[in-house]
């Protein structure tokens, strides 16, 4: 909203104004909003859950000597969802489809997230959402994010051969101009594509039409786009339940979160910027530049959660907060066509994940057999285990945290290791 009222302003030679035009700028200001937002509104809506008794909890999972946590809120993802959206509405242009798909996808898992509380908390039911329901939210998301990228003319790539030789007025050109699948005379091809960034391998690029190669050739388009539907309806559930099940101590998915956050706002800054994007041979995406705007907000919003969520916790995200964190993480990474480094950026999530798989796959076949359930670990998700084997909570976090930062560093230096 304030984009378009300094941009009215800038034509009116009101000084300063002209800052706003600038994705560092408001990309800037964007995260001192969403943390001041966070901490100013999170004392506030702590209390309010607090009187209402919201998610009283006791977490007994610890060992002799350990931290008890009892009585502690729950629902306080409604914190995180607003801090990352206030900042957004107001420094961001609305008109991007990017930034639409990123807020539809807060408040859409924000909201199943919220039922699920409410059941829950208010109606006294541990089981929450049935599952089945969260399942048919996210799949409806996916087919929303897919179709979107597939039927909006906004949601194109820019294939280039010599950008390096482009005049910045034919840069701004190419940038701004309709979609076209024709080559334009500098070199460059804008069009829509299926393609994405897979890690480790010299072009850097996978088509999902190599998937259905075999199909023909007037019908392969439909099948690509079914494939790449699905991909993204499977690419989101899975992150967003794996978020869902790595919120189980005080400050480990809000912090690995903003990790996360952090490496996917320079991943889009790179592909948004022709000059940059030429130079490491990864697909330009014009307009998502806004995106780094919603990262912004939402490692704001994520660091300011942790002033109250971290150890000892005066207040639980519940699944307001992590459904939301892994379906944003996993749109984000979709849209800026960075989906299939998510196993490598998102581990932590994929190990919490794997370990109850591994888990539960393991009770349930060795019961068959045995006649008896056994565990591969002490107990699951990942972090429980480490809990039970006497790890102090914050030293588990916080190795958590380490392992995220290395591989948020390895995602960004896989465009340059091929």
């Amino acid at each position: 909203m304030l984009y378009y009222l300094f941009k009215y302003l800038d034509t009116l030679n009101v000084p300063g104004a002209g800052m706003f035009e600038y994705i560092s700028f408001r990309s800037a200001a964007a995260v001192i909003t969403s943390l001041l937002i966070s901490l100013l509104i999170g004392k506030r809506i702590i209390e309010i859950l607090r009187k209402k008794q919201v998610g009283e909890v006791v977490r007994d999972l610890s060992l002799e000597g350990q931290y008890r946590k009892t009585g502690t809120p729950s629902m306080g993802g409604i914190i995180i969802l607003a801090s990352i959206l206030i900042p957004v509405l107001l420094f961001a242009r609305l008109d991007n489809v990017y930034v639409l798909l990123m807020i539809l996808t807060t408040i859409w898992l924000g909201m199943i997230g919220f039922v699920d509380d409410y059941i829950k908390v208010f109606r006294k039911n541990k089981e929450g959402l049935a599952g089945r329901f969260k399942v048919t939210g996210q799949v409806v998301l996916g087919l929303i994010v897919g179709l979107t990228l597939f039927f909006s003319d906004d949601t194109v790539i820019v294939e280039t051969t010599n950008v390096s030789a482009l005049t910045a007025r034919e840069r701004t050109e190419l940038v701004e101009s309709s979609v076209s699948e024709l080559p334009s005379d500098n070199g460059a091809i804008r069009k829509k594509s299926t393609k994405t960034t897979i890690p480790f391998v010299k072009n850097n690029e996978f088509d999902y039409s190599w998937l259905v190669g075999f199909i023909s050739e007037e019908n392969r388009q439909f099948w690509t786009w079914l494939v790449f539907v699905l991909v993204v309806i499977f690419i989101l559930t899975a992150v967003s339940n794996g978020a869902n099940l790595t919120d189980g101590l005080d400050g480990l998915a809000t912090g690995t979160s903003a990790i996360i956050g952090t490496a996917l706002a320079i991943l889009a800054y790179v592909s948004s910027n022709i000059i940059y994007a030429d130079y490491l041979n990864i697909m330009f995406i014009p307009r998502s530049e806004e995106l780094v705007i919603f990262a912004a907000a939402f490692i704001g919003a994520t660091i300011g959660f942790l002033w109250y969520n971290s150890f000892p916790a005066q207040v639980f995200m519940g699944d307001t907060g992590s459904l939301a964190l892994g379906g944003i993480i996993a749109v984000y990474a979709i849209v800026i066509r960075k989906e299939l480094l998510i196993p490598i950026l998102c581990g932590i999530f994929l190990v919490e994940n794997l370990s109850v798989l591994i888990q539960v796959s393991w009770f349930k076949r060795t019961k068959r057999k045995f006649g008896t359930g056994r565990r591969v670990f002490l107990m699951a998700p990942l972090h429980h285990h480490y809990q039970k084997k006497g790890y102090p909570e914050p030293k588990i976090v916080t190795r958590f945290w380490i392992v995220a930062i290395l591989l948020a560093v390895l995602s960004i230096v896989t465009l340059k290791i091929r």
